[in-house]
C-alpha cells in the first residue's frame, strides 16, 4: 500500500520559509546606520540566532514526524545559504571582513552545492560531522562579529573566523574526496563496470 504524499504545508517548511524571510530582516538591521548603531548590531544578532535555530530545529521536525517533502529538501539549503552568506557579504561591505574570507566561504559553499549535483545519480553524501562542526563555527563567528564587541571578545572572534574557515576548507576537500569515491563504488558505477565487461567478453 502506497504511504500518502505529504503535504508540503507542514510546520518543518514554515520554520524554513521563516529562515527565508528572516534573511533580509537581519541584513537590514546590520547594514542599517552603516553598521554604526549597536542597539541595530545586537537586533541583528538577535534575529540571526532565531534564524540558526530554525535551521537547527526545522531539519529534526521533518525527520521525527515524517515532514521531509521535495520543497522541504530544496528550500532548506537555499535558506541557510541564503542566510549564512548574506550575512559574510554584509560584514564584507561594512569592511569588518576581508573579502578573501566570504568569497572563500562562498565558493566553498557554491562547490559543493555544484559537486552534489555532479554525483548525484550515484547516491546522497549525507551532512558529515566535520560539515556540521563547520556550521556551528560559522554560525558562532558571525554572531561574534555582528555584535558589537572590543578588546580582547574581539580578538577571540577573528581566532573564531580563523578556525571556522579552516573547517570550512578542510571539509570542502573531504567532500571532494568522498564524491570521487562515491563514483567509484556506488551501485551504479558497478553497473557500469559490469555491463563494460560484458561487452568486452562479447567482442572477444
Amino acid at each position: 500500500m502506497t504511504a500518502p504524499a505529504v503535504s508540503p504545508w507542514n510546520l518543518a517548511n514554515y520554520l524554513t520559509v521563516l529562515r527565508l524571510l528572516l534573511v533580509p530582516v537581519f541584513l537590514g538591521m546590520l547594514l542599517a546606520e552603516d553598521g554604526q548603531d549597536p542597539t541595530w548590531r545586537f537586533a541583528a544578532a538577535a534575529v540571526f540566532l532565531l534564524a540558526a535555530w530554525t535551521d537547527r530545529i526545522d531539519g529534526q521536525i521533518a525527520r521525527s514526524r515524517g515532514l521531509i517533502t521535495s520543497f522541504g529538501k530544496m528550500a532548506d539549503p537555499i535558506a541557510d545559504k541564503a542566510l549564512t552568506g548574506g550575512a559574510f557579504v554584509a560584514l564584507s561591505l561594512l569592511g569588518e571582513l576581508p573579502w578573501a574570507v566570504t568569497l572563500l566561504v562562498i565558493g566553498r559553499e557554491l562547490g559543493i552545492t555544484l559537486l552534489r549535483f555532479f554525483v548525484i545519480r550515484h547516491g546522497v553524501m549525507p551532512a558529515s560531522h566535520g560539515g556540521k562542526l563547520k556550521t556551528v563555527l560559522q554560525a558562532t563567528a558571525i554572531v561574534m562579529y555582528v555584535l558589537p564587541l572590543s578588546g580582547l571578545l574581539a580578538t577571540a572572534r577573528a581566532w573564531v573566523m580563523v578556525l571556522a574557515v579552516v573547517v570550512t576548507v578542510a571539509t570542502g576537500l573531504d567532500y571532494v574526496v568522498r564524491a570521487l569515491r562515491l563514483r567509484q563504488t556506488s551501485d551504479r558505477a558497478a553497473m557500469k563496470r559490469e555491463r563494460r565487461r560484458d561487452a568486452s567478453s562479447g567482442q572477444r
